[in-house]
């Protein structure tokens, strides 16, 4: 790697040496173009020196070496001035720094293939770099998906994801609206596209539209590059055989095994299951459990352990209940009862055939998807157990019996199962009003409803508080209490931001944020366990965030 391409070691490092190289002139040019435009002060704020240069600007901004050209050539100052070339002084605004995720909205139609997927990357490492430069991440969005559904991770994982994405036909400006309306309002979002769709959104911020500029006899050598609609610039590409190995994904060095389970802990988050102080998560095989028990203030207990329990097959259901944990795996087509602590007579009397709770298949597709979710809770009834699967609540009898109890109503629409959703495991009534609101959440003795998901009324045991929730979309994962008052914890359904908000006030809970799955919150205590990076969970306040354990990916 060149010297000049010393300070982009860490974000190249995902590339091979032979692309970094090829790409780096490229890279510096486009770093260059996007850094004009994105200043690190905001729009707003007093006045602060200079931050930079720009296009444009008052004349007492313009550089002093623009004022000796319109003295001594001044055909040449008219023309720069007539196509915004004249260099400004950028005033710096004392404004605190968005540390919100960087989103970059990619245009994967066909009009983007070639040429201009390379611009696409080339853009993605410059805003990468950027983002990680002011403690932020970047993310990615497929023009075209379903809203929300982003890309995210380090670039090895990153890149060979972005680099599948194609899509059959060119976006529209509706995608583009459709898109942005389901991001955090503190996102800062690119658009990475074709000049058609770019002239479409004339007044839009952030944009770099690419398309072919020049051809030589081994195909595209440069490409015309336009920011925010500016005049365009051409670049150049790298050679074409590099070009065309990288385009096949065969340039990525450092790629990760995408489809490789995480060591130690499992895919899925660790969850609290019951009102006990106790973590439940799939180990690296679905076949064993990690329990791991936490004292009253969320501390790992000092006289406990992260326990092992390997079991015959995979683990479906789990909950601890008193002294015992109780445990439902699947061995030879049966549910079948394990159970650490105290005896509970005979646990076989609770094997129950697979088909009989509509178990999917092992080794089908739907069986994968179940085990990549948290262990479902298991609830003692009498002397029945109850488990949600396949959108109803099943009751496994003595004897094996298996019937229905009712529909499982947080897994309602295909959404994953939520404790804090589900009416039936409310530690209070629920309200004639919550039950029939659109949207419903409970915790620490206290539930929550809305008809709109953005006003909020919370009753308890300290009477009622109404509380709202700031614009952007963001789905409410728990309640929790803050002394006496209520909290709701909220997760951004793009950006992955996690939130206590009160009704006097929001705190973002950063070090939980920015997770691919939704944070666990006990449903009692003021707990709260995230995964905010790939095989490293986190156990915190879920109100303040302070961080009480870290558990990374080890059995």
């Amino acid at each position: 790697m060149t010297t000049a391409l010393a300070p982009w070691a860490a974000t190249l490092s995902a590339l091979t040496p032979e692309l970094a190289t090829a790409l780096g002139p490229l890279l510096r040019r486009l770093d260059a173009l996007i850094g004009e435009r994105e200043f690190v002060a905001g729009a707003e704020g007093e006045p602060d020196g200079y931050g930079g240069l720009a296009r444009s600007g008052r004349p007492e901004q313009l550089l002093p070496s623009e004022w000796l050209l319109a003295e001594e050539v001044p055909e040449e100052f008219l023309r720069r001035w007539s196509d915004n070339e004249l260099l400004h002084l950028a005033p710096e605004l004392n404004e605190p720094v968005s540390r919100g995720q960087v989103v970059a909205l990619v245009d994967a139609g066909p009009a983007q293939a070639g040429a201009a997927r390379l611009v696409q990357l080339a853009a993605l490492l410059v805003l990468h770099r950027r983002a990680a430069a002011h403690g932020s991440e970047l993310l990615v969005g497929v023009l075209g998906d379903p809203p929300g559904q982003l890309i995210g991770g380090d670039l090895a994982e990153l890149l060979p994801r972005w680099l599948k994405a194609r899509r059959h036909g060119d976006p529209t400006p509706e995608d583009v609206r459709y898109a942005e309306r389901a991001l955090d309002a503190a996102a800062r979002t690119w658009l990475l596209t074709s000049p058609r769709l770019a002239a479409q959104l004339p007044a839009r911020r952030r944009t770099v539209s690419s398309e072919e500029a020049s051809w030589s006899a081994d195909g595209v050598g440069q490409v015309r590059v336009r920011v925010n609609g500016e005049p365009a610039v051409e670049l150049p590409l790298p050679p074409a055989r590099i070009a065309v190995r990288t385009l096949r994904g065969a340039e990525f060095g450092n790629s990760a095994d995408l489809s490789a389970p995480l060591p130690g802990i499992g895919g899925a988050l660790p969850a609290f299951t019951t009102g006990a102080s106790t973590l439940l998560a799939r180990g690296r095989e679905s076949s064993v459990l990690i329990a791991l028990g936490l004292a009253g203030g969320g501390a790992v207990d000092g006289a406990a352990r992260p326990r092992r329990h390997q079991l015959p097959g995979p683990v479906v259901a789990a909950g601890r209940q008193g002294g015992r944990l109780l445990v439902l795996y699947i061995h030879a087509d049966r549910l079948t009862l394990h159970v650490s602590g105290r005896a509970l007579g005979d646990p076989d009397r609770y094997k129950a055939r697979t088909v009989d709770v509509d178990l999917p298949r092992t080794g089908s597709a739907e069986f994968a998807e179940l085990m990549a979710q948290p262990v479902l809770p298991l609830v003692r009834e009498g002397d029945d157990l109850l488990l949600p699967l396949a959108g109803q609540w099943r009751r496994i009898a003595p004897g094996g019996r298996v019937g229905t109890d009712g529909p499982v109503v947080s897994t309602e629409g295909g959404r994953p199962f939520c404790r804090a959703r589900e009416p039936r495991l409310s530690a209070t009534p629920v309200p004639r009003a919550a039950a029939e609101a659109e949207h419903l959440v409970h915790g620490a003795g206290s539930v929550g409803w809305s008809a709109d998901g953005r006003e909020w009324e919370v009753r308890g045991m300290n009477g009622s508080r109404r509380i709202v929730l700031g614009d952007g979309a963001a789905e409410v994962i728990g309640l929790v209490e803050d002394g006496t008052e209520p909290v709701l914890i909220t997760r951004t359904t793009a950006a992955g931001l996690v939130r206590s908000v009160r009704a006097d006030g929001v705190r973002t809970l950063t070090g939980l944020s920015g997770g691919s799955t939704a944070p666990a919150v006990h449903p009692r205590l003021p707990l709260i366990a995230a995964e905010p990076r790939p095989g490293r969970v986190v156990v915190a306040h879920a109100v303040s965030g302070r961080s009480h354990a870290v558990i990374r990916s080890t059995d």
